[in-house]
């Protein structure tokens, strides 16, 4: 057994000084990247406390910040924070009328297509494009909807009907909110109906025919026999009930994690770290653990998280999971919110085979992306996943930095919003009814939302907040697919994954062949 393993195994009995073992995982060339992160500190210490002022950076807040530290764009906006008016528990806060702007013309003509995944909105839409969506197709979505929401003229309302889990409604009608800021007065008149569940729910073999009429339900993924329409999940805003942050602070922390080790000296295992208990195949992934008697090539690890609420999250930092070559990605009940972290590693991402898909995974490829993993022989499938990459180290790398460089560029904040933006766009273009306010609707805007919430979620709501609108319009959506072109694409991604198999397969025979 080589020393990673017995440095893994003994982490598990070693008690109290199972902190002491994990950090020996780490290569001793660390300790030099550690010296360099502590003179950068010092450097960032000394920009942070210099006298400073506050500077808006593509529509979003930055305090505090040394102007001989930063770049600064020319073109400044005013910010429109926060304006909390609720001055005890008996007053109900408002929306500031007149305080945002109403209405915004950029000067500045974005001429940018938008990333290749926008193109799969075509065919999020494709089941409505003939007949358009009547009043009585949306209300079949209401049987499992948390809620309905509904832009008339620039403002958001929502009729509630249940209850998510957490607050995954408050942040996804916090995410709608923050459209209405960046982009004001672009977003059309609509009504959509929204189910926070972890699973799709309209399946398209009850709605076949030319008199098919499904419900359009927003989630947050899909799959082959469904017909929801993917939209950004929560997430991306903040999960303040685990102390997940908004999206633009979880890269940060990453990509300084990223750099504190270079890639060739980090553990040459595959690093799992989530709850097993919400389905048999993370179950079963645990099976493949790194033990005294066989060596997977893994290092699983059991997350906890009502002990992490109690500790204070000290082990739950996702910037300090960069510590290995491969990191392996795999579904709970559904797909994971856990699928973006793990990319935005540049270690290269184990995908076992999914049932499920997000807004933005369809635009990544195995073997450009992630190493494709199968789902019924997980251990095996693994192992050699890792000893490949540990014979072919620059491809490796490779691939776990095109998934990095996806997340940071492709997957930004600015993006997301404009899939959101281009995504109700042309929902709204296919409504054959005009929407309308529900009797007894809630007016939402950042203040009602956020000024009556404290600690956590009151933190990610202000920082994911945006401050001014966007000087720019939003990228330019490329065209739907094409059948011919979207089967080459479907080919690629098969054809790809039937490859690595194949390597699999005959490596699994020459093993058994002793050659």
């Amino acid at each position: 057994m080589n020393k990673y393993s017995e440095t893994y195994i003994k982490s598990f009995r070693g008690g109290s000084k199972s902190n002491h073992k994990k950090r020996s995982l780490l290569s001793k060339k660390a300790k030099v990247t550690t010296t360099v992160v502590a003179l950068f500190c010092l450097v960032a210490a000394f920009c942070y406390f210099a006298p400073s002022n506050n500077y808006i950076f593509s529509g979003y807040f930055v305090a505090n910040q040394n102007p001989s530290c930063i770049h600064i764009n020319k073109h400044q906006e005013q910010e429109y924070p926060l304006r909390c008016t609720k001055r005890n528990k008996t007053e109900t806060q408002t929306c500031p009328r007149d305080y945002y702007p109403r209405k915004h013309n950029p000067t500045n003509q974005n001429s940018n297509v938008c990333p290749s995944y926008f193109r799969w909105i075509h065919e999020d839409l494709k089941p409505w494009k003939d007949k358009g969506i009547t009043r009585e197709m949306l209300e079949g979505g209401r049987r499992t909807a948390n809620f309905k929401a509904v832009i008339v003229d620039g403002k958001l309302y929502v009729e509630k009907y249940k209850k998510s889990f957490h607050t995954r409604d408050v942040f996804t009608l916090w995410s709608i909110v923050q459209l209405l800021r960046l982009y004001p007065g672009k977003l059309p008149d609509l009504e959509l109906m929204f189910d926070c569940e972890d699973r799709p729910v309209i399946r398209s073999d009850k709605f076949q025919g030319p008199n098919a009429s499904p419900p359009p339900l927003f989630g947050y993924c899909s799959d082959q026999s469904s017909l929801d329409i993917v939209f950004p999940d929560w997430s991306f805003w903040g999960w303040a009930e685990i102390n997940i942050k908004p999206w633009n602070g979880i890269l940060k922390d990453i990509k300084e994690g990223i750099e504190r080790t270079k890639w060739k000296d980090r553990v040459p295992y595959a690093y799992w770290k989530g709850n097993p208990t919400v389905a048999a195949t993370r179950k079963d992934l645990l099976t493949c653990n790194v033990t005294s008697e066989n060596d997977w090539k893994n290092h699983l690890y059991i997350q906890d998280w009502k002990k992490e609420t109690r500790e204070g999250y000290k082990e739950s930092n996702l910037g300090n999971q960069c510590t290995h070559r491969y990191k392996i990605y795999i579904e709970g009940i559904s797909w994971s919110v856990s699928e973006k972290y793990i990319l935005a590693c540049d270690s290269m991402t184990l995908y076992v085979r999914p049932n499920y898909y997000d807004f933005f995974m369809r635009g990544m490829f195995p073997l450009q992306h992630y190493w494709p993993i199968r789902d019924d022989s997980k251990c095996t499938s693994l192992k050699f996943a890792v000893e490949w990459g540990n014979n072919h180290v620059d491809k490796a790398q490779a691939i776990g930095e095109a998934a990095s460089r996806f997340m940071q560029e492709e997957l930004d904040m600015n993006n997301i919003y404009d899939y959101m933006f281009h995504l109700l766009n042309g929902y709204a273009k296919l409504l054959r009814f005009k929407p309308t306010i529900p009797l007894g609707a809630e007016e939402l805007c950042s203040e009602t939302m956020a000024c009556d919430y404290k600690g956590t979620h009151r933190n990610f709501m202000e920082e994911s907040m945006v401050m001014f609108p966007r000087d720019s319009n939003p990228c330019i959506i490329p065209p739907p697919y094409d059948s011919l072109t979207l089967q080459e694409v479907l080919e690629r991604k098969a054809n790809s994954t039937r490859q690595v198999e194949i390597w699999e397969d005959e490596y699994l025979l020459h093993k058994n062949n002793g050659q």
